[in-house]
C-alpha cells in the first residue's frame, strides 16, 4: 500500500506577491464604467474618462465588480455569445499606508486576456482567465502624479483602465470546443493593496504526521524586496482550532538568503476531516524599517491514501467520496459570482451531503477553496486543458504556467487532494494534427511538473484512455443510462474500469433534466436501449439527432427519469466496498455554447439545482442518501397535475433518510414503510394509491428515533384524455410587488390540457416592463420547451402598461394585456 501524506503548502509564482490576506487591501467594486467592444487605443478610454471631457462617445455604462460581459448573452436563445474586447475604467484616490511602500493591484481572476494601464502607461498583462495575478503600479502612479493631468482634469485621482478580451484563440486554453462559455470580464474581485517596501511573498507550510500521531510543521517563506532592504525581524505563531497559540518563534531575517525556513512540531494535533474540518492558523509578521507586514494562512493536518486497487482512506479510515462538480456560473451574472452567491452555493451543496467536489474545468475562486476548507469538502482542481488537441509552444507555455499558478496559489488548502492535468484530451478539433504520442509526451511533462511542485497530492485526468497510465488517479467515461447503456449496468461497468487502473475515481455521471417536466412512464425509453455495449460517452452522443438509441437523445428529459437514475447509482455505491468515490455532473445547471437545442437553449441541464439555485427533485434524492439531518420529500413539488385512468393505482415516491415513513392521501393512511436503501426505487418508501379526480393532498410523516419530519403537497388528478395541442391559453397566475408571473398552457381543441406536450414556447413583451429573461432557467428564458404542457415566465411591470405575446410553432399567437385579469385566448 502506497501512502500519500498531505501537507499544507502555499507558493506564489512571481516576484510580486499574490496576496492571501493583507492589512491594507480594498476591493475595488464600485465606481466603474464599462464599454463592450474595442477602442482605437488607450488614449480613447482616458480622454473620454476625464472629468468634464467634452467627448461622450463611445457610450460607457456604469457597472460594479465582479463583472462579466456575457452575463446575459451566454444564454440568449437567439444568438451566439459575444467574444471580443471589453474595457473598464475608474479613478482611484490613493491613500498610501507606508512611507516608501508599494501599491499593488491584485486580480483574483480576469478573463481571458488582460491589459492594465495607469493613465496611458501599460503596467501589466496576463493571459488566462482563472488564476490570480498581481501588478505593482507604484512607479506608474508616481510618474503620473508628475503630469499636469493629475491636477486637471483628474483632480488628484489616478486613472485606471483595464482591457479584457475573450476572443477565440486556438493557441489558448481552454478550447472553444469546451462544453462551457469562455467568459470575458473582470469576473472575480480586484483588490487595491498597500504593502511595506519589504513584504512576505511566498508562504509554504507543510505537515507530516508520524505513527504516534504527532505532526511536524515546516514553514518556508521568501520576501518581496524591490527596495533591497538588508534585514528585518520575523515573528511566527501557530494557533490551534480553539484559538490557542501552541507555537511561536522570533528571529532576525537576512535578505541575502533566498528562502527562510522554520520547523516545529505538534503533539496529537486535531486532524482535518469532512465531519470535523479543524483548521490551524499560521500567523506571520515581518517587522522592518518600512513598516509591519502581516500574513495569516489557515492550514489543516490530515493523511489520505488512494489504496492500490482499493478504496480511499482518510486519517486511517475508509471514506467514500460523495461528490459533485462546480462551474463558476450563475443566472444573471455569468462568471461574475459574488462572495455571498458562492457562499450560498457551497452551503446548499454541503447540506446535500457532499464531501468532495471536482472544480470543472479550471482554477476557481479562492473563496470557493476557503469554503471547502471550512465546510469540509475535498477538492479535485484542474487546469483548463480541455478538448481541442494540443497547440504550439505558446499553448503549452500557458498550460505549464496555469498549472504552476494553480498549485502554488492553492496548495495551502487542506481540502485539495488532486491536481487535475486535463479533461477529455482525447477530443480533437482545434488543429489539423491530432498526435496521441505528442499529447502523451506533454501529459508526462505536466505530471512531472505537478509532482515537483507538490509531492504530497495526486494527479488525475478524466476521459483520455491513451494517457490513463501517466497520472496517479484516472476517471474513465461512464454515463450508464444516459449516453450509453442502462443505468442498471453501472456497477459492472465501473468494476471493469476499476480493475484497469491502480487508482480509480468516477467523476461525471448523471443526465439532463428539464426542471418542472415529469412523467407517469419515464422508463418506457429504456426498452429501446441496447445493453452490453459499454456506458462511455462517444462522439456525437450529446447531439439530439442521429446515432444509436440512447436516453440522452430519445428520453423525455424528465425529472422523473433522472431521479430513478440517481437513486440506482446511489444505492449501488453503498454495495461497492472497493469504490473510492464518485462525483455527479454537475451540481448546478450552467451555460454552454454547444447546446443551443436543449429545452433551455444554451444550458447544460444536468444539475440538481437550476442556474438560480432552485432545487430540482434530484437534489432531495441525494439528501436521502448523503445528508445527516433528518429529511423527507414527496416526489414532486413541481408536478402540479398528474394523469391516468379513473380509479388507477398511482405510484407515490418519498425520498427520506429516516428509518420509516407513513403516507396519507386525502387524510387516509396508506401504511408505514421501512427504509431499505437496496429496495429500489426510493429505498422502499413508495406506495401505490388511488387518486381522486381533482385535487389530492399528500402528506408524509417520517421518523428517525424520536425525531419526526413531515412534507405535504397537493396534486390535481386529470382523467380526461387529450389529443394534439391546438391552441395556447395564457394567464397571469401571480402578481406580487410589481412582479407578475405569466403561464402559457398547451390545450387541445376541447380545451383539455395536453400534459405530455413539450413544444417550444416563446414569450415576448411590449410595454413599460421587463421580462426576467436570459437567466438560463426553465422559468427565466423567453424561449423554452414546455414542461407537462406549460411554461411560465416572470416580468417586472414597472407600474406600467404591458402586453405579453406568446407563440408556439403551428399555433395561433396569443396576446395578453396584463392590466386585464382575464385569461387570454387567440
Amino acid at each position: 500500500m502506497k501512502k500519500s501524506i498531505i501537507g499544507i503548502v502555499l507558493f506564489f509564482l512571481t516576484s510580486i506577491p499574490v496576496l492571501a490576506q493583507e492589512q491594507y487591501s480594498t476591493r475595488l467594486n464600485n465606481g466603474w464604467e464599462f464599454f463592450k467592444g474595442d477602442l482605437g487605443g488607450i488614449w480613447e478610454a482616458v480622454r473620454s474618462g476625464a472629468e468634464g471631457a467634452p467627448e461622450s462617445v463611445p457610450h460607457w455604462e456604469k457597472v460594479t465588480l465582479p463583472h462579466c460581459f456575457n452575463a446575459e448573452d451566454a444564454v440568449d436563445p437567439d444568438k451566439n455569445y459575444y467574444q471580443g474586447a471589453g474595457w473598464y475604467r475608474t479613478t482611484l484616490a490613493m491613500e498610501p499606508r507606508y512611507q516608501q511602500g508599494r501599491i499593488l493591484l491584485h486580480f483574483e481572476g480576469a478573463a481571458q486576456k488582460t491589459d492594465v494601464y495607469i493613465y496611458t502607461t501599460k503596467v501589466g498583462s496576463h493571459v488566462g482567465g482563472y488564476d490570480e495575478w498581481t501588478v505593482d503600479i507604484t512607479d506608474a502612479v508616481a510618474e503620473f502624479k508628475k503630469k499636469e493631468a493629475f491636477r486637471k482634469p483628474f483632480n488628484g485621482k489616478i486613472p485606471l483602465v483595464i482591457r479584457c478580451d475573450n476572443s477565440r484563440d486556438l493557441q489558448m486554453i481552454p478550447s472553444d470546443l469546451s462544453d462551457f462559455n469562455l467568459y470575458g470580464g473582470i469576473i472575480r474581485y480586484l483588490n487595491l493593496v498597500y504593502i511595506p517596501s519589504v513584504s512576505i511573498n511566498k508562504l509554504h507550510v507543510s505537515s507530516q504526521v508520524n505513527d504516534k500521531g504527532s505532526a511536524t510543521l515546516k514553514v518556508k517563506t521568501d520576501f518581496y524586496n524591490p527596495s533591497r532592504l538588508p534585514n528585518a525581524d520575523l515573528e511566527i505563531q501557530v494557533v490551534d482550532p480553539s484559538g490557542k497559540i501552541v507555537q511561536q518563534y522570533k528571529a532576525p531575517v537576512d535578505f541575502k538568503d533566498s528562502v527562510y525556513e522554520w520547523t516545529s512540531s505538534l503533539k496529537k494535533p486535531t486532524l482535518w476531516s469532512p465531519s470535523q474540518p479543524s483548521l490551524y492558523k499560521i500567523k506571520m509578521k515581518l517587522i522592518s524599517a518600512s513598516g509591519i507586514h502581516v500574513r495569516e494562512e489557515n492550514i489543516g493536518i490530515r493523511t489520505f491514501v488512494f489504496e492500490d486497487h482499493g478504496p480511499f482512506t482518510l486519517n486511517g479510515k475508509r471514506l467514500l467520496l460523495r461528490g459533485t462538480h462546480r462551474h463558476e456560473d450563475h443566472a444573471g451574472t455569468g462568471g461574475a459570482m459574488t462572495e455571498s452567491m458562492i457562499r450560498k452555493e457551497m452551503i446548499i451543496m454541503k447540506q446535500m451531503g457532499v464531501n468532495f467536489i471536482r472544480l470543472g474545468h479550471y482554477q476557481q475562486s479562492r473563496i470557493v477553496l476557503n469554503l471547502c476548507d471550512s465546510l469540509g469538502i475535498f477538492v479535485w482542481e484542474e487546469i483548463p486543458w480541455c478538448r481541442g488537441g494540443l497547440g504550439n509552444d505558446i499553448y503549452k507555455g500557458q498550460a505549464r504556467r496555469m498549472l504552476r499558478n494553480m498549485i502554488e496559489q492553492h496548495y495551502n488548502h487542506p481540502s485539495v487532494i488532486i491536481w487535475g492535468l486535463g479533461n477529455e484530451n482525447d477530443w480533437p478539433g482545434d488543429f489539423e494534427e491530432f498526435d496521441k504520442e505528442k499529447i502523451r509526451t506533454f501529459m508526462k511533462e505536466l505530471n512531472t511538473l505537478a509532482h515537483t511542485l507538490d509531492s504530497s497530492r495526486k494527479t488525475a485526468i478524466r476521459r483520455c484512455d491513451f494517457c490513463k497510465d501517466i497520472v496517479d488517479v484516472y476517471s474513465p467515461s461512464i454515463w450508464a443510462g444516459w449516453y450509453r447503456g442502462r443505468y442498471t449496468e453501472y456497477k459492472d461497468v465501473s468494476k471493469k474500469e476499476f480493475e484497469a487502473v491502480n487508482h480509480f475515481l468516477h467523476v461525471e455521471w448523471g443526465g439532463d433534466s428539464h426542471a418542472g417536466r415529469h412523467a407517469e412512464e419515464a422508463e418506457a425509453v429504456v426498452k429501446k436501449i441496447n445493453t452490453g455495449l459499454g456506458a462511455d460517452e462517444r462522439k456525437g452522443d450529446a447531439s439530439l439527432h442521429g446515432g444509436s438509441a440512447r436516453v440522452s437523445k430519445d428520453g423525455d428529459w424528465s425529472e422523473t427519469y433522472i431521479c430513478d437514475l440517481i437513486d440506482w447509482h446511489l444505492k449501488e455505491q453503498e454495495t461497492m466496498p472497493w469504490l473510492t468515490g464518485t462525483a455527479y455532473w454537475p451540481f448546478k445547471d450552467f451555460s454552454t455554447p454547444v447546446r443551443p437545442e436543449n429545452p433551455v437553449p444554451y444550458v447544460n441541464q444536468k444539475g440538481v439545482v437550476e442556474r438560480d439555485f432552485t432545487p430540482k427533485s434530484s437534489y432531495y434524492v441525494f439528501q436521502s442518501y448523503w445528508s445527516e439531518k433528518p429529511m423527507v420529500y414527496i416526489y414532486s413539488h413541481t408536478w402540479p397535475v398528474r394523469w391516468g385512468e379513473a380509479g388507477e393505482q398511482k405510484l407515490v415516491k418519498v425520498y427520506s433518510n429516516c428509518e420509516e415513513a407513513e403516507l396519507f392521501v386525502n387524510g387516509k393512511s396508506y401504511g408505514v414503510k421501512k427504509r431499505n436503501s437496496q429496495d429500489f426505487p426510493a429505498a422502499g418508501l413508495r406506495w401505490k394509491v388511488p387518486f381522486s379526480e381533482g385535487n389530492n393532498t399528500l402528506r408524509v410523516v417520517a421518523r428517525r428515533g424520536k425525531t419526526i419530519v413531515e412534507d405535504q403537497i397537493t396534486q390535481r388528478y386529470q382523467t380526461e384524455k387529450w389529443t394534439n395541442p391546438a391552441k395556447l391559453v395564457v394567464e397571469k397566475i401571480e402578481d406580487d410587488n410589481d412582479i407578475a408571473t405569466v403561464q402559457a398552457k398547451l390545450v387541445d381543441e376541447n380545451n383539455i390540457p395536453c400534459l405530455d406536450a413539450n413544444q417550444w414556447i416563446h414569450f415576448s413583451l411590449t410595454g413599460d416592463g421587463k421580462l426576467f429573461d436570459n437567466l438560463g432557467t426553465s422559468s427565466g428564458s423567453r424561449k423554452v420547451q414546455a414542461y407537462n404542457g406549460r411554461a411560465i415566465i416572470r416580468l417586472k411591470a414597472n407600474s406600467g402598461k404591458n402586453i405579453i405575446c406568446v407563440q408556439s410553432p403551428g399555433l395561433q399567437t396569443v396576446f395578453l394585456d396584463l392590466t386585464d385579469k382575464k385569461k387570454a385566448t387567440p
